[in-house]
């Protein structure tokens, strides 16, 4: 273990010095890290869910199948513009104007992540986001009636929440060894949930005095949070002195021209804080684009993600107008039945996780689960209406095996790419990888749900059709990652084509 760079610390540790080495141990740093990481996101999450809980207060009291039987008294309901007729297709401008600047934002988010301050980054982008849900919420009492006051509000939002999922990716990263990274991202990434219900529940709870109050509460606490991340996030280990067991480090040449370190070279020897030992150059978009298994793992997150998402926005609608055992289930009933398909993405996410770890096959694992999800979505629609306990089983499944590759490509295989050997010891390209690969799958993520509003038109099986269709696709991108695995562990051939290391 290195000297500590005092200046390198949150300011945090200047007020509880016995937070510092030798006081605390690594492992205790490396808790506090996924801790004080998995309240960071859950806090983004809680600041997303108001929109989707207000909905039914700012559109209209009737749903789209009994719009133009009600009277003007009705329709009137709500708050302007997104009462009346179109009050549900302006709603949904609302998510489509977050989810694109979410993707849009994420490439150059990550791109920037490498070259800054991981921890003033992601404070930045917390903060940002929590001003912007407070201003969201003003509209209320501001009186505002003007669409694209709320559209332009989705549209910074969604550019500053960006800058979140790569910052906490690559810290996580930079704390968690390989060999388990599959099952603690696959338990950590379970904050995505967490903070939908936090959402939820804290926009619910003052509803009734104004809808304003459900976005204000929220954007104050990601505020709260923020400033924790500034006080006692460590970005890496590095900078408490520590050197986590096994870390690889790749062979370099000091200005001499002398090895200085070589991959699997044991950790007294290496020296740590030399910049001669590891590039702390930030790799470029392009070149990041162009890293063994980034498009491959990207353009499956894609499909995925669409996929996913879908269910996300679309899930309650389709149960609230799918009888399941003859009966139609009211808008309360179907919102809190559609969770069992976020639980069992938890327990997906999880799994997946570990099973890669065990396998050691981040490939093999994803096609897995995603060829095991086409069956089982068939049987959620044909069989699902049968009875509710048979609806609730077949949801779980289904979220268990389509988010949990999502889970794992957005995490543990984000960060093996981030930190290959072909980087040959670029240490700042961990956050570009994950922005490229999350940023990718949020393009679908904003293109499923639109879609589904058009497809639904001609009937759900139309939708998960698409949807299947998605899956498909997901998969086919993987086939041959996952054939390099598989002949990896047969033949012990090389988990990636090798590249030429000489240098021009």
């Amino acid at each position: 273990m290195q000297s500590i760079s005092q200046s390198s610390l949150p300011p945090g540790f200047s007020l509880c010095p016995s937070l510092k080495p030798p006081h605390k141990t690594l492992t205790f740093h490396q808790f506090a890290v996924l801790i004080i990481t998995f309240l960071a996101y859950a806090s983004f999450h809680a600041s997303r869910k108001p929109p989707s809980i207000v909905k039914s207060v700012l559109g209209p009291t009737t749903s789209n199948s009994s719009l133009a039987e009600s009277n003007s008294s009705s329709l009137d309901a709500g708050w302007a513009p997104f009462n009346g007729t179109e009050g549900t297709q302006r709603l949904g401008e609302l998510d489509l104007a977050f989810l694109s600047a979410y993707a849009f934002g994420m490439y150059f988010a990550g791109h920037a992540g490498d070259r800054i301050n991981l921890r003033l980054f992601l404070v930045f982008g917390m903060v940002g986001s929590g001003v912007l849900t407070v201003v969201f919420g003003l509209g209320y009492w501001l009186d505002i009636h003007w669409l694209a006051f709320f559209v332009g509000v989705q549209i910074l939002c969604g550019l500053f929440q960006s800058i979140g999922w790569p910052c906490v990716v690559a810290v996580v990263g930079n704390w968690s060894g390989k060999s388990k990274r599959g099952l603690i991202m696959g338990v950590w990434t379970s904050h995505t949930s967490v903070g939908n219900i936090v959402g939820s529940v804290l926009a619910s709870a003052v509803l009734e005095f104004g809808w304003g109050w459900s976005f204000v509460l929220p954007g104050f606490l990601i505020i709260l949070v923020a400033v924790l991340v500034f006080l006692f996030l460590v970005v890496s280990p590095e900078e408490m002195g520590y050197e986590l067991p096994g870390k690889e480090i790749e062979m370099n040449e000091n200005t001499n021209g002398v090895e200085t370190a070589e991959k699997g070279e044991s950790e007294e020897t290496v020296l740590l804080g030399t910049e001669d030992s590891v590039s702390s150059t930030a790799i470029g978009f392009l070149e990041a684009w162009r890293l063994p298994g980034v498009a491959p793992f990207a353009f499956c997150l894609f499909f995925s993600k669409l996929v996913a998402y879908t269910f996300l926005y679309w899930l309650p609608f389709y149960i609230r107008h799918t009888a399941v055992a003859g009966v139609h289930l009211s808008h309360k009933t179907a919102g809190i039945l559609s969770t069992v398909f976020d639980i069992g993405g938890v327990l997906g996410g999880i799994v997946a996780g570990f099973v890669s770890d065990q396998i050691e096959a981040r490939a093999v694992t994803s096609v897995m689960f995603l060829l095991l999800s086409i069956p089982a979505l068939i049987l959620y629609r044909v069989y699902g209406s049968i009875s509710m306990a048979t609806n609730i089983a077949l949801m779980f499944i289904s979220g268990s095996l389509v988010n949990g590759p999502y889970a794992l490509i957005t995490t543990a295989v984000a960060a093996d790419l981030g930190t290959q050997d072909t980087i040959k010891g670029n240490s700042r390209a961990l956050a570009t990888v994950t922005a490229i690969i999350d940023g990718t799958g949020s393009v679908g993520a904003a293109l499923g749900p639109l879609l589904a509003g058009y497809i639904s038109t001609r009937g759900w099986n139309s939708v998960f059709f698409m949807l299947i269709v998605s899956i498909s696709f997901a998969a086919l991108f993987l086939i041959r990652l996952a054939k390099i695995e598989i002949e990896e562990k047969l033949y012990g051939r090389t988990l990636v084509p090798q590249q030429s290391t000489a240098s021009n």
